[in-house]
């Protein structure tokens, strides 16, 4: 008999681990990691001595509120009203354990065994695995050349089994800003048919266009339909101490709030209080690191022309992520492997982000440039740039 855990992949970021073990760098090119989206820097120093400051406060190291703590709840219901121009209240906003354990806990309250739910591929592995431990159906929805998903084409997926679109932008793992039309037609699709339409905005806050993304809070009983999702983790670099968010009905939040008392209690304590901190005194701040982010997108841009003389294509580029068809006649999962042997680099096959036996896996590398700067990413071009694999066509790179 199938487990849970045993119905779905190991994780891909551990695997891709593996992959160093026993592979020696040597001191003129070191090991390049570009597998993983999560910020490696400490929180800014004003933030961590307010974290320490917390510390002394008895309350931090007790249970809290299930469905967070009331001042955070509220300051993020300001920040999401001010930035999508639209009234959110407090009741509509939840704090979870991470924007994974968002994500769990909505498909939780929205989905039982059987139920369906319609992922774009490419899609966020961990989206993946937790639909498969819950036994509900993840139902591929292709995106082709523009990685951008069509809402005609996921309405011919709709069945009396799905219960939810779920959608990330600024994408992971294609790094691609839906446009407001594309959310927008999602939306008008999703209440039509009476399901949910799950928007993760993980990465938000490095969007490379200003103003809102979208105005699907300004519709009349918004929260009927979408669900959104938020992480604290890459705005402020908070990634240990697990803080993300739902912004949904208060009828879902009940539901939810279920899950999250079963499988955490609460959300930690000092992270939240680091969250507060944060959107109360970190705008200037993270309006820099936007900055610094949206350069190293730009780093890629310049560099893009000498992969494409070889034959690279990027077909997705935004936030953490670069979406890459290789040329290589050597598929993306073997291809993967070998980088970090023979250019130090560090990456992932789009296999872990399809469906199992999908051609378009072997094809393409998500490449996680948040964590390296200018002159790093400029490295891995000159890596890539010498490889000298065979090609596709049967040429040689070089």
């Amino acid at each position: 008999m199938t487990t849970r855990t045993e119905s779905t992949f190991p994780p891909p970021i551990p695997e891709a681990r593996r992959w160093t073990e026993g592979v020696v760098f040597p001191a003129d090119r070191p090991l390049i990691n570009l597998s993983q989206a999560a910020p490696v820097e400490s929180p800014p120093p004003a933030l961590r001595r307010a974290m320490a400051e917390a510390l002394e406060d008895p309350a931090a190291h007790l249970y809290g509120p299930v469905l967070g703590n009331s001042d955070l709840r509220a300051a993020l219901a300001r920040n999401w009203a001010a930035h999508y121009g639209a009234p959110v209240a407090a009741a509509q906003v939840a704090i979870t354990t991470g924007c994974n354990q968002a994500f769990a806990a909505t498909i939780t309250a929205l989905c039982t065994e059987g139920h369906e739910v319609i992922l774009p591929v490419p899609w966020y592995f961990n989206h993946k695995m937790w639909l498969d431990m819950s036994g509900v159906t993840a139902v591929a929805l292709p995106t082709g050349d523009s990685l951008i998903p069509d809402a005609a084409a996921a309405r011919a997926l709709i069945t009396p089994r799905t219960r939810a679109i779920a959608l990330v932008t600024p994408n992971n793992p294609g790094g691609v800003e839906y446009p407001a039309q594309t959310l927008s037609a999602f939306f008008d699709l999703a209440r039509e048919a009476g399901i949910r339409l799950i928007v993760d905005e993980t990465y938000r806050d490095f969007d490379s266009r200003t103003g809102a993304p979208h105005d699907l809070l300004t519709r009349p009983g918004w929260d009927e339909t979408l669900v959104q999702l938020y992480s604290f983790s890459k705005a402020y670099r908070l990634t240990g101490h697990r803080v993300g968010a739902i912004v949904a009905s208060p009828g879902l939040l009940y539901e939810i709030e279920k899950f999250i008392d079963t499988v955490t209690i609460c959300p930690p304590q000092i992270g939240q209080r680091a969250a507060l901190w944060g959107l109360e005194n970190l705008g200037q701040w993270l309006a820099g690191e936007r900055d610094e982010i949206l350069d190293r997108r730009a780093t890629i841009l310049r560099n893009m022309p000498r992969l494409e003389a070889q034959g690279w294509r990027l077909k997705g580029l935004g936030a953490y992520f670069a979406y890459l068809e290789h040329p290589f006649a050597l598929p993306a999962s073997e291809a993967a492997p070998r980088l970090v042997r023979d250019a130090g680099i560090l990456i992932l096959p789009a296999t872990m982000f399809v469906p199992k036996g999908d051609p378009s896996g072997e094809r393409h590398f998500r490449v996680a440039f948040a964590n390296a700067d200018r002159a790093t990413l400029t490295r891995v071009f000159d890596r890539l740039v010498a490889l000298d694999w065979p090609l596709a066509g049967g040429g040689l790179d070089g």
